[in-house]
């Protein structure tokens, strides 16, 4: 096969040239046009305080009860 950016002959086989680098075919998936492929969305951080809160309530409620 004959690389198509270069012309330089490569195996029938081969994903990218070995002289220019460039892929001998088009990829089966398509990477995003924009941002980073591995960003993560970040979780809002408002679900914990709610939960630190409540059990920072109940503690209080706890230990008023068994001090009265």
């Amino acid at each position: 096969m004959i690389c198509k950016y270069c012309g330089t002959e490569i195996a029938d086989k081969a994903l990218i040239c070995y002289k220019c680098g460039n892929a001998t075919t088009e990829p089966r998936i398509k990477p995003p046009s924009e941002g980073p492929l591995f960003d993560k969305p970040r979780r809002s951080p408002v679900p914990v305080i709610i939960i630190v809160l409540i059990l920072l309530a109940l503690i209080l409620l706890a230990w008023f009860e068994f001090y009265r």
